[in-house]
C-alpha cells in the first residue's frame, strides 16, 4: 500500500468517489449505522488515501486544530474489510500523526474513537478522555495523544 496525503481540491473525481464509497461501505453498510457522511468538512480536511493496485483501501482525513475539535484531528478511519489483515490500519493512522506534526506542527491529536477499537489507539499512544458516549448510535470515547 502506498500513502497519499491531499487537500480537498487536490483530489480527483475518482479519488473522491472511492473514498466516500469506502466510508459508506463501512459506516453505513457494515456498521449498519444510517448518517450523514457528507458533512461539509471534506473540503477543510486533508484526506489520506491507502492506495493498493490503483484502488483506496485505507482512508482518513486529519483536521488542523479548530477545524473539528479544539486540537488537530483524525476522523473516519477506514480500511476495506478484506484488506484489515495486512496492518494497513496501523500504517494509515501513522502516516496521518505524522502528517499532522509535519504539515500542522502540533502533536497534540484527538479523534473520537469507537469503543471496541481503545486498544487499537492506545497502541499508537492516544490516551482515553472522558466518559464513553454515543455518536450516530455506537459507543465511542474521546481519546487523544500528545
Amino acid at each position: 500500500m502506498k500513502v497519499f496525503i491531499k487537500s480537498f481540491n487536490e483530489l480527483n473525481l475518482n479519488q473522491l468517489y472511492e473514498f466516500l464509497q469506502l466510508r459508506s461501505e463501512i459506516f453505513v453498510v457494515e456498521q449498519d449505522c444510517i448518517y450523514q457522511d457528507i458533512d461539509d468538512k471534506d473540503q477543510k480536511a486533508l484526506h489520506v488515501l491507502g492506495i493498493k493496485n490503483n484502488k483506496i483501501v485505507a482512508y482518513t482525513r486529519i483536521f488542523k486544530p479548530g477545524d473539528y475539535f479544539e486540537n488537530a484531528s483524525i476522523g473516519r478511519v477506514a480500511v476495506k474489510k478484506e484488506e484489515r489483515k495486512y496492518g494497513f490500519g496501523k500504517e494509515i493512522m501513522l502516516t496521518s500523526i505524522k502528517a499532522i506534526k509535519e504539515k500542522l506542527h502540533t502533536d497534540k491529536v484527538e479523534l473520537s474513537a469507537q469503543v471496541y477499537l481503545k486498544k487499537f489507539y492506545n497502541d499508537l499512544g492516544f490516551l482515553i478522555i472522558g466518559e464513553e458516549y454515543l455518536e450516530d448510535g455506537i459507543p465511542h470515547i474521546k481519546m487523544i495523544k500528545q
